[in-house]
């Protein structure tokens, strides 16, 4: 077009516009419909055919959420979601690309898909139900979160006045040394 006008051209720089093919012109100067003499050149930035490349940054130990923006930053998608056991609930573990962990620092193209492994916050370590029998429920609490469990469902029966100082009668799962759960689990109890 620009040679049947007697005009010359020359591409300056490149960008990556994913809604664009390959070699399409992005922008140019003189600007579209401003009158030039022939012989003229235009400088042209066109679509690059390949991404630009961006070094792969540390997830490792933050927060779902804060991995997500992170990658966006760096112009790169979250792809699918991997829980494994681990106390520290949609905290990053691991980050694959293309199946396998990769490295922060090495170079992948813009736009890049990225696995996530989170914490689930259940961990894999196993823990005795401890007894709450006769413990209100700030007490069956702290007896809990030492144990590094937490408070499922409290159920309350008809009649309390103060749920503050009923106490516990009944739990589920049961009390016991031999049966284990893992940790971050819950326990349910029934005050009265």
């Amino acid at each position: 077009f620009l040679t049947d006008k007697h005009l010359r051209f020359k591409v300056v720089d490149s960008l990556f516009q994913v809604d664009q093919s390959p070699g399409t012109v992005l922008e140019q100067d003189p600007a579209p419909d401003s009158k030039v003499k022939e012989e003229r050149t235009i400088y042209l930035t066109v679509n690059s055919s390949q991404p630009p490349k961006v070094r792969m940054p540390n997830l490792i130990d933050v927060s779902y959420r804060q991995a997500e923006a992170i990658l966006e930053s760096f112009g790169l998608k979250v792809g699918q979601l991997i829980y494994r056991p681990d106390l520290a609930r949609n905290a990053v573990l691991d980050q694959n690309y293309k199946g396998s962990s990769i490295l922060p620092g090495k170079e992948i193209f813009k736009g890049s898909v990225i696995d996530l492994v989170l914490g689930d916050g259940m961990g894999n370590t196993e823990v005795p139900v401890p007894d709450l029998s006769g413990l209100t429920r700030g007490e069956a609490l702290f007896v809990l979160k030492g144990s590094s469990l937490t408070i499922g469902t409290v159920h309350v029966d008809p009649g309390v006045r103060d749920s503050g100082s009923a106490k516990v009668y009944k739990q589920i799962p049961e009390a016991s040394e031999e049966g284990m759960i893992n940790q971050g689990e819950a326990v349910d109890i029934f005050i009265r």
